[in-house]
């Protein structure tokens, strides 16, 4: 199980991010529009340079919905191989059995 911290510090993240994604956006699309000029670019990327860094969809850090950990995570199953193991092991995963011979 990963710390409790952890997890909440990544949790914040998704929040942030989710909430100001829109705001990044319209920033973003403004610092790369050619046709603007270089000032007002250059306030927008100001702008964005002034947002929580934790608002960035890339700090997002994957991590298993079970267990909290970051590491082994398949992205379709949003769980990790351990996690995945053992549930499966216990019969709760739909389709999945433990080979043994």
């Amino acid at each position: 199980m990963a710390k409790t911290s952890s997890i909440e510090k990544n949790n914040k993240r998704k929040r942030l991010a989710k909430q100001l994604a829109p705001k990044r956006a319209k920033l973003k699309a403004t610092v790369m529009d050619q046709k603007l000029s270089l000032e007002e670019r250059f306030a927008a990327q100001l702008k964005l340079a002034a947002l929580p860094r934790n608002s960035a969809e890339n700090r997002v850090h994957n991590r298993c919905e079970v267990s909290g950990r970051p590491r082994g995570y398949y992205r379709k199953l949003k769980m990790s191989r351990i996690a995945l193991r053992q549930l499966g092991s216990l019969g709760l995963i739909p389709g999945m059995v433990k080979s043994s011979w």
